[in-house]
């Protein structure tokens, strides 16, 4: 039976939810506030049509708790946020411009509270709408020009899947390493060119035969049709479209050594932890490997813009992986488990 909204509410260990309904469209608001120990929370907006309405808060708010993890693995002064737009359908130029400014009137009146960015569904023209009557927008400078995202989550996910490689088979080179991507957007396509040019044997697949077919023949990749993704024999498997593609139903069926993607909220459910672990699949923390996009615009908003530097820390994204897989191995835990225990006890101590 699905959750209604009230159960929802009662059950999140969130601070607060702020919910607004935009009436000229129909759209409801949801912004999450999952944790401020660290610093106001800051997360990205996701603008998505929701079969049940309980659905687009129930994403907001385990996105939300994502965004806190995020934060405190990174170890920056930022809370875990998020924002969900439940549209009822398509929205015309006018209408959208609309829902995204009274939208982002309700994030000003909040007086920094809660900040926020591109994700799924929003793009760099609704940041700069954002922008017109809010400050708590990252990735748009005073010359309403962005950045795009995607690019620095890329990176993070290539230092995550580096250290993934040396854990599991002794070496973080990608020559010769099977690695299938899953969803070529955003983060998916930047994602399968610095693969490509790291010497990767790559395997694409997204809902969009053509645009499988352009960025294979682009990169002399393998097209894998969507329905066959986790049958598909690979080393490195990077879901980075949906989260939530990790659960009971998928996990039996694939056939890789490794979880390394971009996607939010990968699991299902905790317990699908344990099983990828009982496979024998290392699975490297989607808020841990998907870090890079997030931390480069806060590092940014907060002055550094030399890419050299930011592309350091991205790496080190390798790092912190590499710790949490070989806490993992020893103690004969699944990653994920771990590394919620990490986050834990960084918030414990402030």
């Amino acid at each position: 039976m699905p959750e209604s909204i009230e159960q929802l509410i009662r059950d999140w260990d969130g601070l607060a939810v702020v919910t607004r309904y935009h009436e000229p469209t129909g759209a409801w608001i949801f912004i999450a506030l999952h944790d401020a120990t660290l610093g106001s929370p800051c997360g990205g907006t996701r603008l998505k049509h929701y079969a049940e309405l309980a659905d687009g808060l129930r994403d907001a708010m385990r996105l939300a708790r994502g965004m806190t993890y995020k934060w405190a693995t990174l170890k920056f002064k930022q809370g875990g946020g998020k924002a969900v737009l439940a549209v009822p359908g398509a929205l015309d130029d006018m209408a959208r411009r609309e829902l995204l400014l009274d939208y982002g009137r309700l994030i000003e009146s909040l007086r920094g509270a809660f900040s926020t960015g591109r994700d799924l569904g929003t793009t760099d023209d609704d940041m700069r709408v954002l922008s017109e009557v809010t400050s708590y927008v990252h990735g748009v400078d005073e010359n309403k020009e962005t950045r795009d995202p995607g690019p620095y989550t890329a990176r993070g996910v290539v230092a995550a899947m580096r250290a993934t490689l040396g854990v599991a088979f002794g070496s973080d080179s990608f020559t010769g390493s099977s690695v299938l991507v899953q969803g070529l957007g955003g983060v998916g396509a930047p994602l399968a060119r610095r693969l490509a040019k790291e010497g990767a044997v790559l395997l694409l697949s997204d809902i969009d035969e053509e645009r499988v077919a352009e960025l294979a023949g682009e990169l002399g990749a393998t097209s894998v049709p969507a329905g066959d993704v986790y049958e598909t024999k690979c080393d490195v498997y990077a879901p980075c479209a949906l989260g939530e593609t990790l659960n009971a139903e998928t996990i039996p069926r694939l056939r890789c050594r490794a979880v390394v993607g971009s996607a939010n909220s990968q699991l299902g459910e905790d317990d699908d932890a344990d099983r990828l672990h009982e496979r024998g699949i290392l699975y490297a923390p989607d808020f841990i490997a998907n870090g890079g996009g997030a931390l480069a615009f806060a590092l940014i908003n907060s002055g550094m813009t030399d890419e050299g530097k930011l592309g350091l820390r991205l790496d080190a994204i390798a790092d912190t992986v590499s710790q949490v897989l070989t806490r993992a191995i020893t103690e004969n835990r699944s990653p994920h488990h771990v590394a919620v225990d990490r986050v834990a006890a960084i918030l414990k101590a402030g």
